[in-house]
């Protein structure tokens, strides 16, 4: 397996953690945005995939993973914030035009960044993608806010995490992301949960308008929070397309990663990518869990 080196930077307070994975100084860019609570960790099962095929891009978003105590600091965060922490470090690179590969809200997190800066966006990969304003999702994120008041925010992330990913197959998902959210304080947590102020009117305008790029949503039809909004936004707009993988959930890019990583490579290289294909994830045990410490 190839290994990420990180990339050095003359000030690395002020520029997000990055490794680059560039074999081949020609090929295409792809860059990784993941969710909540993850880290550049999160993409360990696509690494090898698709670093044959582009330079990658790997970023941990600002208090994840090792982006700590980037300046400047803020009392809270929004969409502009982390854009523009993302923007920083891809003009550092000098890339002019890129894939991006999104998890969970990291999908809400590029659809910023094209509405920011939409020349930078070639095509886009949104894996358990967030588009949702209904009742239920207004009712998720406004517990996540009362309930941060009453519950450490290890206790919260747990149970959430329950509530995202609740079946047996979905173990590993939810046992990689609890320990990589436990990086975060509960000082670096309160400031991302106030995200949920600007969420609803982000996804509203992203949602009303035109998506101009071809982009590819990958769900698990476990996916219960999620999938019906992503289903009617594909049906919506023209250059989405829906590929399910059924029998998994919300981190599919995990729970069956041969067959995501199969989809998105055949989209990214212009070809017909399925509807629907059927994995066969096997609940991990504890054991075997605990045997990824090191990984």
């Amino acid at each position: 397996m190839h290994k990420p080196k990180p990339s050095a930077d003359m000030n690395g307070r002020t520029l997000l953690h990055h490794e680059v994975i560039a074999d081949n100084p020609d090929a295409p860019w792809l860059v990784f945005v993941h969710g909540a609570g993850g880290s550049i960790r999160t993409w360990k099962f696509q690494i090898d995939a698709f670093s044959p095929h582009f330079r990658l891009l790997l970023i941990d978003l600002r208090d994840h993973g090792d982006s700590k105590d980037i300046m400047p600091e803020f009392p809270a965060y929004d969409f502009g914030i982390v854009a523009k922490d993302i923007l920083g470090v891809i003009d550092h690179l000098g890339i002019k035009k890129a894939h991006f590969m999104s998890l969970s809200i990291g999908s809400v997190i590029l659809q910023k960044l094209d509405i920011e800066r939409p020349e930078l966006v070639d095509r886009m990969v949104m894996a358990g993608a967030i588009f949702d304003g209904s009742r239920l999702m207004h009712w998720f994120v406004h517990s996540g806010k009362f309930l941060s008041r009453l519950l450490p925010y290890q206790a919260l992330y747990g149970l959430f995490s329950f509530i995202v990913l609740p079946r047996r197959n979905h173990r590993l998902s939810r046992y990689i992301f609890r320990r990589q959210s436990r990086r975060l304080s509960t000082r670096e947590y309160l400031k991302w949960i106030e995200l949920y102020k600007p969420f609803f009117h982000l996804i509203k305008d992203y949602v009303n308008r035109p998506v101009m790029k071809k982009g590819l949503v990958v769900m698990g039809s476990q996916d219960h929070i999620f999938f019906r909004a992503a289903k009617r936004f594909t049906e919506i707009q023209k250059n989405m397309r829906l590929a399910v993988i059924e029998n998994c959930g919300h981190v599919c890019s995990i729970e069956a990663p041969e067959l995501f990583n199969e989809l998105v490579l055949k989209f990214l290289k212009g070809e017909e990518v399925p509807a629907a294909v059927s994995a066969t994830p096997v609940p991990m045990s504890w054991s075997e869990l605990k045997s990824l410490r090191k990984g």
